[in-house]
């Protein structure tokens, strides 16, 4: 178990801007910055980090936290395994305590998966560094394929013994279970027989984008007919082939970068090309792309540049995946090989200076590159020319911005010698098609207007008032819960004559302390459990600690209250968003001081808590003849006249709010 010095140690170096710059592209914004989320499919950035904060929001799904959040959130990281990532990114020591039985029972099933296939990774690469094996097959294969022994190290290249179980028995010999070992696929379990799946073969371990190992590809060396050339870990918890790029984490920084990424089929073509200075290349491994593998990248870039071999099928395979990209509204250039040639054979036999220079001056444009490509099998045949007219138009409909559209619609007209008009017709007879596909989203659009063109048009969605109150509770301690402010009492006191009269008193306080005495003098609890639970645990930390001190309170803040106070704070700017005064809801004016603030607030509160009251007594009161209603109507009318009262101190007319 981490002891907590270091994870205080943790919190107190990790910069939030740093952490999750590893994975987004962030630009500054003000004193923020701002990128594309990294959890929903958007074009336009929504995620705003605040390093002076040192919290993050993403407003396009709702989430939000610190820095361990966004690893636990991005990596599916567990509390620990986020802590012991940031310890490693910036050199800190981990201190540990001894773990409970209970507490290793525990332990997370993903996380053991992650903790089997580390071994596995450690295990295929020492085996190839080191067994005699291991150097005559594995070691000598990438060395005929030029890789120096830096490459076999950055990525962790390995070899799988021939035997049946070397693996297995390894394995379950240093404590790892069998369990852990089938999921994965690491092991093959057949009746009382353990065999490992990968023996005789190369291996080539999978990284997420922080480095966690998710499976293998693994390459067979043998001229074994019956076995497949390549052979991948199945799919588990932890791997899922559509949605992992290989060589990512070795990319990942270079593509930002760079502002661009190339994206390649197999494992040895990012490594050559990785080899040859060129880092911002990732694989598909094989697969057909995928529109997560695509959105993996956009997170880091939105430029792709496809290299695929100079054969028919590699071809048809760049074709097949354009329009996947531009359906992401992503830039894409494609570029091949001559005949014969893949990205790793082209870049071994290539110096780096020319490499670069090769893809630079034959990299096309999407438009350009079907042009050359299909023009050839068309030549004079009018009717398949007029194929791959259509065929350009609708890669075209496939990108969301219509600027861009209308440009790629000149460049066709330009290239193919063809009037805009004519692309122009064509391109909104496609567009129009598939909207026609989406015919399910498009009815459940129509019915949201009709909604709105219904017998009521104004209506508008109920506010939860006392929802909003509360959380406005949370949003000035968290503000200026620590400040000191002067508020006013008013006093009931007998003057000379010996008559009562209101006398306004005024007294200094600290903020939480004014909300708290004033809550625990109207015997008021919050209704809400999440604010209720924020509440107590502020209210806590203010009493323990003199000053409050934003990032170590947020340090210590318990997961579950973590997405709604990083919403609070990453909102406090947005203030006339619902129409709060039309709701009787206090929004802080820049004029207006902190104390009448908070006043206000814990009125408003107080008048929506007798208003109930009043409702209740109403309710209350029978419509028989014979009924004695002389009480409640009474107490209604006691209640009726504290709310003029709270009218008269707000200043304003209190409505109701139903």
């Amino acid at each position: 178990m981490i002891s907590k010095n270091t994870i205080d140690t943790v919190f107190e170096t990790a910069r939030v801007e740093e952490v999750i710059g590893d994975f987004v592209v962030l630009k500054r914004a003000g004193s923020n910055f701002k990128g594309l989320s990294p959890f929903s499919d958007e074009r336009s950035p929504s995620f705003m980090v605040s390093p002076v904060k040192q919290i993050w929001k993403d407003f396009s799904s709702g989430k939000g936290g610190n820095a361990v959040a966004f690893l636990m959130e991005h990596e599916h990281f567990t509390y620990p395994e986020a802590i012991r990532y940031l310890a490693k990114k910036y050199n800190i020591e981990i201190e540990e305590t001894e773990q409970t039985q209970e507490e290793k029972a525990n332990t997370d099933v993903r996380e053991s998966m992650y903790l089997v296939s580390e071994f596995a990774k450690n295990y295929f690469h020492d085996t190839l560094l080191h067994s005699e094996e291991g150097k005559a097959i594995g070691y000598s294969y990438f060395k005929e394929r030029g890789f120096s022994n830096e490459t076999i190290k950055k990525f962790a290249l390995g070899y799988s013994p021939e035997l049946w179980d070397a693996f297995s028995k390894e394995a379950l010999g240093k404590g790892y279970q069998l369990e852990f070992l089938e999921s994965t696929g690491l092991t093959i379990v057949k009746e009382d027989r353990r065999i490992d799946r990968f023996r005789g073969r190369v291996m080539f371990p999978i990284q997420s984008m922080s480095g966690r190992i998710l499976g293998f590809g693994a390459r067979i060396l043998g001229n074994d007919k019956k076995a497949a050339k390549y052979l991948n870990s199945p799919e588990s918890d932890i791997y899922y082939k559509s949605k992992v790029l290989y060589g990512i984490f070795q990319a990942k920084q270079a593509i930002a970068k760079q502002n661009n990424c190339y994206l390649v089929e197999g494992y040895t073509d990012v490594i050559q090309f990785n080899q040859s200075g060129i880092e911002n290349v990732v694989a598909s491994s094989g697969t057909a792309l995928t529109p997560d593998q695509i959105r993996l990248v956009n997170r880091l870039t939105k430029n792709i540049t496809v290299l695929y071999d100079g054969d028919a099928a590699g071809l048809r395979a760049s074709v097949r995946g354009i329009d996947l990209i531009l359906e992401e509204g992503m830039n894409v250039k494609v570029c091949t090989f001559p005949e014969g040639e893949d990205p790793d054979s082209f870049a071994k036999k290539t110096s780096p200076e020319d490499l670069v220079l090769y893809l630079e001056n034959n990299a096309k444009d999407f438009i350009q590159f079907k042009a050359s490509l299909l023009m050839n099998e068309a030549k004079s045949d009018p009717i398949k020319k007029a194929d791959l007219i259509r065929d350009m138009v609708t890669s075209i409909s496939k990108i969301p911005d219509r600027i861009k559209r209308e440009v790629y619609i000149q460049e066709c007209s330009r290239i193919m010698d063809i009037s805009e008009q004519v692309l122009l017709n064509t391109l909104a007879q496609l567009v129009q098609k598939d909207i026609a596909e989406s015919g399910k989203k498009i009815k459940l659009d129509q019915k949201a207007f009709e909604v709105i063109k219904n017998d009521n048009p104004v209506a508008v969605e109920k506010v939860d008032v006392l929802f909003e109150l509360e959380r406005k509770i949370i949003e000035i301690l968290l503000l200026y819960g620590d400040k000191t402010e002067e508020f006013e009492d008013v006093l009931m006191k007998a003057n000379e004559e010996g008559e009562i009269e209101n006398v306004i008193e005024k007294k200094e306080y600290k903020v939480y302390q004014r909300i708290y005495l004033s809550l625990q003098e109207d015997e008021v609890e919050l209704a809400n459990p999440l604010f209720l639970g924020i509440y107590n645990q502020l209210i806590d930390y203010f009493h323990q600690n003199e000053t409050f001190q934003m990032e170590q309170y947020l340090m210590h803040l318990a997961p579950e209250f973590s997405q709604e106070v990083t919403d609070i704070l990453m909102l406090e700017e947005q203030q006339t968003l619902h129409n709060w005064e039309g709701q009787q809801i206090i929004v802080k004016l820049k004029d207006q001081s902190i104390a009448q603030y908070v006043s206000e607030t814990i009125l408003t509160l107080r008048w929506f808590l007798v208003d109930r009251i009043i409702e209740s007594l109403k309710g209350s009161i029978s419509s028989e003849p014979d009924t004695d209603n002389t009480e409640p109507m009474s107490m209604a009318m006691d209640y009726y006249k504290l709310i003029n009262s709270f009218s008269k101190k707000l200043g304003r007319v209190m409505s109701r709010y139903n």
